[in-house]
């Protein structure tokens, strides 16, 4: 083989070799939105907090003696994929956030209860969070929640996208459900 012929043959051996780094480079990209506007599959996928509302919140009140407070609200999705909520936080709150859902319990009395993977936010729909049903469970208060004062709740999405929002306390007679779980 003459020396012209292997220094041609070199630069094919060394295509595979590009071809994966370059493939390798590639998986370190934003989950953002793409430079060129198309905001498909993963890039979407990575902003499902951004395409989540949240309308009419409020926290119940509550004495830190109580232990245990609840937000409410309505999630809306803008999107045309589903939105999925898998926690929540409020730092300087309480000890330990959780989704919760109502249920009716063997003996027929309402009860809550964590709810396993979180809440669906459909797509192009609305989620309610209400007294008596979903709702986000503030457990372990660190201090008093009174009427007219505000706390900032910060959602998490299955797609580890987060959504901050602020909660006005509101004076509220209901919303005393059994507790059901391991806490």
């Amino acid at each position: 083989m003459t020396t012209s012929a292997r220094s041609y043959l070199l630069p094919l051996r060394l295509l595979p070799l590009a071809t994966a780094a370059a493939l390798a480079l590639s998986g370190c990209a934003s989950t953002g939105p793409a430079a060129d506007g198309d905001d498909t599959g993963i890039e979407q996928a990575a902003l499902q907090a951004d395409l989540v509302t949240v309308t009419d919140p409020w926290v119940k009140a509550a004495d830190a003696d109580d232990g245990m407070t609840a937000a409410f609200g309505v999630l809306g999705n803008e999107g045309d994929q589903d939105a999925v909520l898998v926690a929540a936080r409020a730092d300087g709150v309480c000890e330990l956030i959780e989704l919760h859902e109502v249920v009716s319990g063997d003996d027929g009395n309402m009860l809550m209860r964590e709810k396993d993977g979180g809440f669906t936010v459909p797509a192009g729909s609305e989620h309610e969070l209400s007294p008596g049903a979903d709702h986000i469970m503030f457990m372990g208060l660190d201090q008093d929640l009174e009427p007219g004062a505000e706390v900032t709740v910060t959602l998490e999405f299955d797609d580890g996208s987060t959504h901050e929002f602020t909660a006005p306390v509101k004076d509220f007679e209901g919303a005393n459900e059994s507790y059901h779980g391991d806490h």
